[in-house]
């Protein structure tokens, strides 16, 4: 031991010593770090302790100077440690850790890592050197608030609906980027926008603090700022708009209640800009049902409205047709009684009101029950008494009062009554078929077809098939030689002593003078029998089907997710779907169609009706049904002209020739319409609008040629057309003592070319001087007719009987073009009394041939000498109105019958002039006692100038001749 006293100097001495021990070190030490920082705290802090190093105090005075069980140092094990160990005392083995470089607590919150103590060892070389144990250090790094709250949105918008409070509209969210709790949390936010109705919580959630009025703010802008709990605002505020929008009302919008459709114009989008709103509520399903009302147009809807006849001629049914409600016309005029719709726009309908009935006239319908026949009507029924009511009723015209067929309506049942005729055999065979139908009471128009094919009867309502539900047996009716009678609206009674074949009207049956029974209240139309059935149901749909409806064209994106479902006549349809998107473009392509060229203008009425369906199956929102209309607007009217030549005259042997003459050689028909478009005026001038004419095309269904005057006899007169060129022109002509009727849908062009063919005959022209005749045609059952062509064609007469024929090829006739204007031929006369037994003094055109240079000399001097010494002016005009032209090449003198006198004169002066003309009939070249007696007259002027009071005149036809 070394030591020292208190008086003596220390003494220093050297004693060898061994490093026997390991430094020691905690097994365990936590730290905290700031980052930025490099400083680290440790817990416990870090000293190494070695049992060789020698006592800071002892007893002795005695240093030791030798360096065992000093610390050297200490090691960090671990990749990439950012941190470093220094002893700072090596004597007391205290040491710091300390940071390499700035840390970042974003990027690492904790480093743990080991770290072992060694000495310093023996000897100056340090020899022998000890290490501690591995001690394992735990690092935290701590946070400084050094980012800003960043918002995830650049901005935010929401719709909200105006007078509703909401808890929340929408949600702000901003992050910071702080790796600490403290400083990466957002302690509140805030709207920097001063003065609106809104608040934002601590969650970023926006509510109004008050209703909103649409009417007072639309939109409001907000500017939203975020803190974090380290009180750093948001870099950047960000915007929200918050739209307002009115009170939600579920419904369609952009829905046009007025729609025009102009004809001719193909299809139309009635919804183009229509979309579902729902106000956000949960959809499952939709449907919609859009209905087209058509119930006051025509029969339930637009068609063609032709005669029924035609119709079924066009849906290929037309053999063997009889049509028993047609148009009132001379050749089927047992309708006239009854009252009609008296419109041109839609179908001729018929009104029975109880108190009306018609009879069809004999050898109209000659259909055998025995034989397969159909009966087709139109009717509109409304409920009714407990009385029959008989549509169609072919009953024994006197005596036993027997009904053989007929169709009545009772009890809102529609009845067949089918009665055999008389067999070998007397067992009961069906006589009644009974069908229960809403339709024959619903006041709404529908279609039937009856195919009768004994003993089995079809019946199809609308194209639609019903089975009878009730089917009774009768005996046949006993053999009999009483005649029937056809009778519509009723039935026919017989009562003695009451016979009025004609009757049309008959009161009810009421008193023992009624012959009527069994009346019928309401509308019919197109009533038809035909013979043999209608079997296609393509004809019978063909009758039914409307010429207008709905129509739809489905996006193919949108096809499969939507159903579409029509009704028979397309005036409904169904949409079905669960998606809106998708729903609202099916209906934008619904459209409305009127395929006719000609439609009935007016209004259709147009409904949407919707049922909206949420999860639970029900019914969650109503819509209120939207209501519109469609209207088609006025067509322009097409006018219908007939020209050709209108007054011409042939020899009599033409009329007598098995040919006959053409009345319409050269007929045109031509259509037309008249639009205003708007005139190109100069910028200055004033706008204006100009009319256009424009010819169409369309078909005509009835041209009727009639003789003016007294009918035609059928004993020496008639109008004839080659039958087959009529057939082969798909036509239909009959005829009668009145005239000729054409028939059938057809183009302009083929019923000019039949017309073309139409011949008038005339057996007996002795007493015939002119015929006049009057043409018009007819389009959709006279909606659109024609003018009136009158055609007057004129008999030329020849004196001598033996040289009519040879006249009549010699002489060339004379024709007026119907635009040539007329002259006026009044005051001129050149047919005195002896002319009246062979020509009236009607409209006589005589021809006059083979006169003589000479007669043509003195003619032109006696006109020279009376124009020379007339005496008024009125004289003189007439002078000049009756100057005469000639063509040497053909002397030929035209003389105007239609003229009369121009002065009006004594008896006494007449009988001088007839006296004149019996002195030159002993002039051999004269061949007609029309041209005689003129060029007596014209012979004897000069020698009565002056005195004679009646100056009788020529007029020359010199349209023919050439200037």
């Amino acid at each position: 031991m070394i030591g020292r006293t208190a008086h003596s100097s220390p003494i220093v001495s050297s004693i060898v010593s061994v490093n026997k021990h390991k430094p020691w070190i905690e097994t365990t030490y936590h730290g905290i770090v700031t980052e930025n920082d490099d400083k680290v705290l440790l817990d416990p802090p870090l000293i190494a302790l070695d049992k060789d190093a020698p006592l800071r105090y002892a007893e002795s005075f005695e240093v030791t100077f030798t360096k065992e069980g000093e610390i050297c140092g200490f090691r960090i094990h671990g990749q990439n440690v950012p941190f470093e160990a220094v002893v700072l005392d090596k004597s007391t083995g205290e040491g710091v850790i300390r940071a390499k470089d700035k840390l970042d607590c974003e990027l690492q919150k904790e480093h743990t890592f080991t770290i072992q103590a060694y000495d310093c060892g023996e000897g100056p070389d340090g020899a022998n050197m000890k290490k501690s144990h591995k001690a394992t250090v735990h690092i935290q790094v701590n946070d400084i608030n050094e980012y800003s709250p960043v918002f995830k949105e650049k901005s935010y918008k929401a719709t909200v609906i105006e007078g509703k409070k909401y808890d929340s509209i929408l949600k702000v969210e901003a992050v910071d980027a702080d790796c600490s709790f403290q400083f990466s949390q957002i302690c509140s936010y805030e709207i920097v926008t001063p003065d609106v109705p809104f608040t934002v919580d601590k969650d970023g959630f926006i509510k109004n603090t008050e209703k909103l009025n649409y009417s007072k703010e639309r939109m409001y802008k907000l500017t939203v700022t975020a803190y974090d709990c380290g009180k750093n605002r948001a870099s950047e505020d960000v915007l929200v708009k918050i739209n307002i929008k009115p009170t939600c009302k579920p419904g369609w919008q952009g829905f046009n209640k007025r729609i025009e459709y102009e004809p001719g114009t193909g299809s139309l989008a009635l919804f183009p800009s229509m979309h579902l709103e729902t106000c956000e509520e949960p959809i499952t399903s939709i449907q919609a049902n859009i209905e087209l009302e058509t119930n006051h147009i025509g029969k339930g809807c637009d068609r063609d409205t032709y005669s029924e006849k035609s119709l079924h001629k066009l849906c290929g049914a037309s053999a063997g047709t009889v049509e028993l409600l047609p148009a009132p016309s001379s050749s089927a005029n047992w309708t006239v009684g009854l009252p009609t719709d008296n419109g041109h726009d839609s179908d001729q309908v018929f009104e029975f009101n109880g108190t009306q009935a018609i009879k069809v006239p004999e050898g109209v319908v000659s259909t055998s029950l025995k034989e397969p026949f159909t009966i087709s009507v139109w009717m509109r029924h409304g409920p009714g008494a407990r009385e029959k009511e008989t549509i169609l009723c072919n009953s024994d015209k006197t005596e036993m009062n027997r009904h053989h067929y007929s169709l009545y309506v009772h009890n809102c049942h529609l009845i067949l009554l089918l009665r055999q005729d008389p067999a070998e055999t007397e067992n009961y065979k069906p006589a009644e078929f009974h069908w229960k139908l809403d339709q024959v009471c619903d006041k709404e128009w529908h279609h039937y077809v009856l195919n009768v094919e004994f003993p089995s009867v079809a019946l199809f309502v609308d194209g639609a098939t019903f089975e009878p539900f009730l089917v009774t047996e009768d005996y046949p009716l006993h053999s009999s030689k009483i005649d029937m009678q056809l009778t519509i609206g009723a039935c026919w009674q017989d009562n003695p002593g009451h016979d009025k074949d004609n009757e049309t009207v008959s009161e009810p049956s009421t008193g023992g003078n009624a012959r009527m029974s069994q009346f019928f209240r309401g509308n019919l139309a197109g009533l038809m029998i035909r013979s043999g059935k209608l079997e296609n149901k393509k004809v019978i749909d063909c009758l039914y089907t409307c010429k207008e409806g709905l129509d739809v064209q489905l996006p193919e994106e949108v096809a499969s997710a939507v159903k579409v479902a029509f009704n028979p006549n397309q005036s409904s349809l169904t949409v079905e779907g669960d998606d809106i998107e998708a729903f609202d473009k099916v209906m934008q392509h619904i459209s409305y169609l009127n395929s006719r060229q000609f439609p009935t203008p007016g209004i259709r009425h147009l409904r949407v009706s919707t049922t909206v369906k949420c999860f639970n199956e029900e019914t969650c929102i109503l819509i209120p049904e939207a209501a519109g209309y469609v209207m088609v607007l006025q067509p322009e009217e097409p006018k219908i002209s007939l020209s050709g030549i209108d007054h011409f005259a042939r020899g009599a042997a033409e009329f007598e020739s098995p040919e006959g003459v053409t009345l319409f050689p050269e007929l045109r028909i031509v259509s037309t319409i008249t639009r205003e478009v708007e005139a190109e005026t100069e910028p200055e001038a004033t706008e204006g609008e100009t009319v256009v004419s424009e010819e169409i095309m369309h078909n005509l269904d009835t041209c009727e040629v009639t003789a003016l005057g007294d009918e035609l006899d059928g004993e020496h007169e008639t109008l004839e057309v080659d039958q087959a060129q009529v057939q082969q022109r798909g036509l239909e002509m009959t005829s009668s003592n009145l005239g000729l009727v054409l028939t059938g849908v057809n183009t302009m062009a083929n019923y000019e070319q039949v017309l073309h063919l139409i011949r008038y005959k005339n057996w007996h022209t002795e007493a015939l001087f002119d015929r006049k005749f009057k043409l018009f045609c007819s389009e959709l059952n006279g909606r659109y007719i024609s003018n009136d062509f009158k055609v007057e064609v004129s008999v030329i007469h020849t004196a001598n009987p033996m040289d009519h024929a040879n006249n009549a090829m010699v002489q060339p006739n004379f024709i007026n073009p119907v635009h040539h204007a007329s002259v006026d031929l009044s005051g001129h006369n050149l047919v005195n009394a002896h002319q009246a037994s062979v020509v009236p003094s009607a409209a006589t055109i005589v021809i006059v041939v083979c006169v003589s240079f000479l007669v043509f000399m003195i003619i032109l001097g006696v006109f020279r000498i009376r124009s020379a010494h007339q005496r008024t002016m009125r004289d003189t005009e007439g002078g000049k109105e009756n100057e005469m032209d000639w063509d040497d090449s053909a002397l030929t003198i035209t003389v105007n019958p239609m003229e009369t006198y121009e002065d009006q004169h004594s008896s006494e002066e007449e009988e001088e002039e007839e006296e004149e003309s019996e002195e030159g009939e002993e002039e051999d070249d004269i061949t007609s006692a029309e041209s005689e007696s003129s060029e007596d007259e014209e012979a004897g002027e000069p020698e009565d100038q002056q005195g004679a009071s009646r100056q009788q005149q020529l007029e020359w036809d010199d349209s023919t001749l050439t200037y």
